[in-house]
């Protein structure tokens, strides 16, 4: 049987961090910025760690 294929879109937008948690870049930081107070683009700048809900399926996405 062959491999399973990683699913190309989360492959380019989840990340592992060194303890295994997955990591995923904030939304809404791509466009329509001026509206957008300073404090909040710059918050959106960071990486977060997915939610707990979302980790199943974002793992098997992420498996090959």
């Amino acid at each position: 049987m062959p491999k399973m294929k990683t699913k190309s879109g989360a492959k380019k937008r989840f990340s592992f961090t060194g303890t295994g948690k997955i990591k995923r870049k904030h939304a809404y930081k791509s466009h329509i910025l001026t509206k957008k107070s300073k404090k909040r683009k710059r918050n959106l700048t960071y990486f977060t760690i997915i939610d707990k809900a979302d980790e199943k399926n974002i793992r098997h996405m992420l498996r090959s």
